[in-house]
């Protein structure tokens, strides 16, 4: 199980820039696109470093402790959010592939699709709360 503290320095329409404590692990990452596929570019960042940055993403964060399940030749990651997003729990997948996303048969546990819906992207959770 990992703790992650997340918050967003930069929220648009092109994409965002989030800063990332992943159990004592700091990154900075940037997203570009939106939908089934994002382009993605991280970097490792030190503690002072994310330290510096942190305050800047005050009113754009949120907590979750992500669990991965293997799946067969795939991993689920199953976030846990806490704090004001209480009670929220959504599932990930990433696939090698669009297609192999396309034909992936989910088990009838993981719930609804909400790849593609906004109110579930951390962004929005991190930004205006829990989804309706």
């Amino acid at each position: 199980v990992d703790e992650i503290d997340q918050g967003y320095l930069a929220i648009g329409s092109d994409g965002e820039v989030r800063l990332r404590n992943k159990g004592g692990r700091y990154q900075l990452t940037a997203k570009r696109g939106s939908g089934l596929s994002r382009e993605e570019g991280e970097i490792e960042v030190d503690r002072e470093r994310f330290a510096e940055l942190w305050p800047l993403t005050v009113g754009r964060r949120l907590h979750k402790r992500r669990h991965a399940l293997p799946h067969g030749d795939l991993t689920i990651e199953i976030d846990v959010y806490a704090g004001d997003l209480d009670g929220l729990i959504v599932a990930e997948i990433e696939f090698p592939s669009e297609e192999d996303a396309r034909a992936f048969d989910p088990p009838t546990w993981l719930g609804d699709e909400v790849t593609g819906d906004r109110r579930y992207l951390n962004e929005t959770l991190a930004t205006e709360g829990r989804p309706d």
